[in-house]
């Protein structure tokens, strides 16, 4: 059996309310009294209390003269790429550590894992993230390391199918996935209606998965199954593009819309993929990519507001953190399992392409 044994997350000590930082944004963006009202407005209506940055920026919100990131002048310039990736750098190991140290205590050595996933669209290195955990927890120099790298929020679901995959073929899998992403490294000063929405709902955090075929979770949560498809219509509706400026995100309004048209057959499809039938699925562990999608897809699939209580909740408690989000998720719906409780919980997050990725997890 393949079994998901421990999740753990960890967010940066930098923690803002999002409607603190309203005054600050419309301040760095420049706006006049009718585009200010509009921004306000719509980070109210984000359904957003916290986020969580890397940047004391966001911490310092009242305070300009703290401000080392963003500036309240309209004339200097944003850090470039290399002084995000700086950023990144520095802070992806410390975070990611603690993440690790959550998922791993009191159950295995890091000596013990055999494979490590690094999953990342905010950053990326050579030698990267992968190698700097590895040597920093004193894992097996032999220890099998790959990255999955630029697949937006749904690659931390592209990492557990690969570590389905490396447990399917490799006896004695102790399989460690790292997500890792800095959201809020990547603003970009120029006001258009991605950037404001970006900035609205994205932020920092880890989440850090042990998946084996060797040990054995108290709750005994089977990885079971994976089922994908792209709606190619939306490759330009999502997208995430490397600059000079740091990474430049399209978010197009219309993302719900093509959300909610497309995820009542890639729901019937994944659970008939499985086996299963839509009405078999007991939790529903949805990305929280805003408040919008949310609700199209509750719509859609004629769901009630406790089946998407934990996406909600994650989405409030942290905002859209990217890859690692719908990991926060799933946490929070294993930790909230009875011991004699079975469930089917399926799992969905969206990402450039239009790319929809939906995992099943199964517990007897």
């Amino acid at each position: 059996m393949i079994e998901i044994i421990s999740i753990g997350t960890a967010v940066p000590e930098h923690s803002f309310k999002q409607k603190d930082v309203i005054p600050m944004m419309q301040k760095i963006y420049g706006l006049d009294a009718v585009e200010a009202r509009r921004l306000a407005f719509m980070y109210r209506q984000s359904d957003i209390e916290t986020r969580y940055s890397v940047l004391s920026d966001y911490s310092n919100f009242s305070n300009e003269g703290a401000w080392n990131f963003v500036s309240a002048t309209q004339d200097e310039p944003m850090p470039n790429l290399d002084e995000r990736m700086k950023i990144y750098n520095r802070e992806a190991l410390p975070l990611s550590i603690l993440a690790i140290n959550d998922c791993l205590k009191d159950i295995i050595k890091p000596q013990d894992v055999t494979h490590l996933i690094t999953v990342s669209c905010t950053g990326m290195s050579a030698p990267g993230l992968d190698l700097q955990i590895a040597e920093m927890m004193d894992m097996q120099p032999q220890v099998f390391r790959t990255s999955v790298n630029f697949m937006g929020c749904y690659g931390a679901v592209h990492a557990l199918k690969l570590a389905k995959l490396i447990c399917l073929s490799t006896p004695s899998s102790n399989v460690l996935i790292v997500a890792t992403e800095f959201c809020s490294i990547h603003f970009q000063k120029e006001y258009t209606p991605d950037s404001a929405s970006s900035t609205i709902l994205f932020s920092d955090g880890s989440a850090a998965v042990l998946i084996s075929n060797k040990l054995s979770s108290s709750k005994k949560i089977e990885l079971t199954d994976f089922y994908s498809k792209v709606a190619y219509r939306g490759k330009k509706d999502m997208a995430w593009e490397l600059s000079h400026k740091g990474f430049i995100i399209t978010l197009s309004s219309y993302i719900p819309d093509l959300i909610e048209q497309d995820i009542q057959a890639l729901v019937d499809e994944a659970a008939k993929h499985s086996g299963h039938d839509i009405k078999d699925i007991t939790h529903w562990c949805i990305h929280p990519g805003g408040k919008k999608i949310i609700s199209a897809i509750q719509k859609q699939l004629h769901l009630n507001s406790d089946d998407m209580r934990f996406s909600k909740d994650i989405l409030s408690r942290y905002g859209n953190m990217s890859s690692p989000t719908v990991l926060f998720v799933l946490k929070e719906i294993i930790g909230n399992l009875k011991d004699d409780e079975p469930a089917n919980i399926l799992g969905a997050a969206f990402g450039p392409g239009l790319t929809m990725e939906t995992f099943l997890c199964t517990k007897q």
